[in-house]
């Protein structure tokens, strides 16, 4: 296995080492894990969204600009459901960008009020299969183990197609506006990932002491959907 930058061989075996942490006994303290904390090993799944449709549009304003992702079903039917259910919950509004590695990818995904974290970090779906690959531009859902998927997500800054075989499913891609998503602040690269459990339970009150100048989202809005794949 080769990689282009020490960065990105950082990242990838950062997100790969949750499964030795979770299913070893991981400290639930949250400071040595740049992925969602560890879950039981018999995960309580919340209920199923309605089926969001086929395909769909949601635009992110963002501290640096606008982008667009567009979503298609077919490719994970439960990860797309789940996002289309927090973006019209407005769950998005306000998150931050808390874990930015150049070349690999860019994840968010903890609201800044942590009673609407309360309600959400424990709602479990099922796995999709992975039907596509995590190549650049492609939006993915964060997991920390089987069945684990809750609210955190990832933007691939590049070809990350060995997270493939690890389960992380691709749901959708930035068709507009992948270079706002280039410009997100990097510079605390894994650091704010290392504190989730304190992002969770103090949300933006501690990122923005700790971590002044990430960058985060004002909105996410579905501007389009459509219940034929386009």
């Amino acid at each position: 296995m080769t990689f282009n930058t020490e960065n990105e061989k950082r990242g990838v075996w950062a997100v790969a080492g949750w499964c030795l942490l979770c299913f070893f006994g991981c400290d639930s303290g949250g400071t040595s894990q740049p992925v969602p904390t560890s879950v039981p090993t018999a995960p309580s799944l919340g209920p199923a969204a309605a089926n969001a449709p086929e395909t769909f549009r949601v635009k992110f304003t963002t501290t640096k600009g606008d982008f667009v992702v567009a979503v298609h079903r077919d490719w994970a039917p439960n990860g797309a459901d789940r996002f289309r259910e927090l973006v019209e919950a407005g769950y998005y509004d306000g998150c931050k960008f808390f874990r930015a590695v150049k070349g690999f990818m860019v994840q968010f995904g903890i609201n800044g009020d942590p009673a609407l974290n309360e309600k959400w970090r424990e709602n479990r779906i099922p796995d999709d299969p992975v039907q596509q690959s995590n190549l650049r531009g492609r939006i993915t859902f964060a997991t920390s183990g089987p069945h684990s998927r809750t609210t955190q997500l990832f933007i691939n800054y590049g070809d990350n197609s060995r997270l493939d075989g690890m389960g992380f499913a691709p749901f959708g891609e930035i068709v507009e506006g992948m270079d706002v998503v280039d410009q997100l602040n990097q510079e605390y690269d894994e650091e704010p990932s290392r504190y989730q459990d304190k992002i969770q339970s103090e949300g933006n009150a501690f990122l923005e002491q700790a971590y002044p100048r990430l960058d985060g989202i004002v909105t996410a809005k579905i501007v389009e959907q459509n219940t034929a794949t386009e």
